[in-house]
């Protein structure tokens, strides 16, 4: 696989996350995680809009002029939201009704702009494509994460309401954890919220940390590995 193509995965996923590390799109993020559904439902829909808008704005990034370059991208993302809105309320009508204004709020999610203004409107439309899939994907990912999070510790259940996207046969697809579980409210209200991502945040510095104390660890003893064996008897 192409250098730049390992480098625009790991950063959509990992490295320069939108929610995680750029910290982006957090009203959205931490308004609708309640479940795991409600995060799915909305995470689906920020993926299409940035692929969507980063291919569009890159096949088109030599015909628009510098001077017009903000609202040329706004009025892009906003009409791809439009038909996303559009079709949420035509197949998805209950979860479109759950979601509510945060769907039309995806036109204003600053991780959508920010990756048009800094990737799509200087790449070729592969590359752009791409960074759009994994930056969504990384978006969604923490959404899902979130929502599963605060949907266990505060009803006790996994993918809830999974009818919502999956048709009435989905409703078997829900996860009883603990039984008869009393709740735990502050996971489902807005403090449960911050609290969840600073956790999923705390744990991926942990990580950073880690990984970088062993690199740092495996880089010293290679080196003082060569220098004895180039060194004089």
């Amino acid at each position: 696989m192409n250098l730049v193509y390992r480098q625009i995965i790991r950063d959509g996923l990992w490295k320069n996350n939108p929610a995680l590390v750029q910290l982006l799109g957090l009203c959205p993020l931490l308004a609708v995680t309640s479940t795991a559904i409600n995060g799915l439902g909305l995470g689906l829909a920020t993926l299409l809009t940035l692929v969507a808008s980063n291919g569009i704005i890159s096949l088109l990034r030599h015909q628009i002029p510098d001077a017009a370059r903000l609202p040329v991208f706004v009025m892009i993302i906003a009409s791809i939201v439009t038909i996303i809105e559009l079709s949420m309320n035509a197949w998805f009508h209950e979860l479109y009704l759950i979601l509510g204004i945060f769907i039309p709020l995806i036109v204003t999610n600053c991780a959508i702009i920010a990756r048009a203004e800094a990737f799509a409107a200087r790449n070729p439309v592969g590359p752009a494509l791409l960074d759009g899939f994994m930056m969504g994907l990384g978006f969604a990912a923490v959404l899902i994460l979130l929502g599963a999070m605060r949907e266990i510790i505060g009803q006790g259940t996994l993918f809830s309401e999974a009818h919502l996207m999956f048709g009435e046969s989905a409703k078997q697809l829900t996860i009883t954890v603990v039984e008869d579980y009393r709740g735990f409210l502050i996971a489902i209200l807005p403090p449960g919220a911050f609290i969840g991502l600073g956790l999923i945040v705390a744990a991926k510095n942990m990580i950073d940390q880690r990984q970088k104390t062993n690199q740092t660890d495996t880089s010293q003893t290679q080196t003082a590995t060569i220098e004895g064996v180039t060194s004089p008897i």
